[in-house]
């Protein structure tokens, strides 16, 4: 029997990925592109097999720059929380490539999707959220594969968003993905390079039969 080899390419795509936030060119993504890489979303497992997630694609200007102004607004509100120290590192750091990446992905989670009785749901509820952040890593990892950039937004208010893109009652902006083509992805990841955090060793990580271990 014939043994399977592990693929590199996606090992190194896991590797590349990256938050892209001051990286993008402002080229347009071919349409073609961009339905592999949705595809690839909407390829992700799901409890129940209830594809919770939509996408709704923001190409207006005016749109995108109303969403651009909340999130300069929120990012305000952090950094006035912020030790001086703190935010002077939080300063140097940009948090979105909102305009300059030219599309917004806002990824959305519906609880109802699937009907009450979801197979497997029944005793977590926040399974159809997690089956939404796997379309996301889904999305990020297929972009990142077609040479494109991504940038996760979370500064911003959920009922803002959802009356932007007129989202149903109900229905969860889950993420504003910003995607497009990049002139270079970063080696090391901003927040480490801006100083803000470094990453944790795996060994950290790792624990056997329980957390203590």
């Amino acid at each position: 029997m014939r043994t399977p080899t592990l693929s590199q390419d996606l090992y190194d795509v896991i590797a590349r990925r990256r938050d892209v936030r001051a990286e993008f060119s402002g080229k347009p993504v071919a349409l073609q592109t961009l339905r592999r890489v949705l595809d690839a979303a909407h390829s992700a497992p799901s409890v129940g097999h209830s594809q919770p997630w939509d996408f709704v694609l923001v190409f207006d200007e005016d749109k995108r720059d109303r969403f651009a102004e909340h999130v300069e607004t929120e990012r305000q509100t952090f950094a006035d929380e912020l030790p001086p120290d703190r935010r002077e590192t939080f300063g140097r750091i940009k948090v979105e490539g909102i305009r300059e990446s030219g599309l917004g992905v806002v990824v959305t989670y519906d609880p109802e999707r699937g009907g009450q009785h979801v197979l497997g749901r029944h005793a977590i509820a926040d399974t159809g959220l997690y089956s939404t952040c796997l379309a996301i890593q889904n999305l990020w990892l297929a972009a990142t594969a077609e040479e494109l950039g991504v940038g996760w937004v979370s500064f911003y208010r959920e009922e803002f968003l959802a009356d932007l893109v007129g989202l149903p009652d109900g229905v969860r902006p889950v993420a504003w993905l910003c995607l497009g083509h990049v002139t270079r992805l970063q080696e090391v990841p901003d927040l480490v390079r801006h100083g803000w955090r470094d990453g944790r060793p795996l060994d950290e990580a790792i624990h056997f039969e329980s957390w203590r271990s």
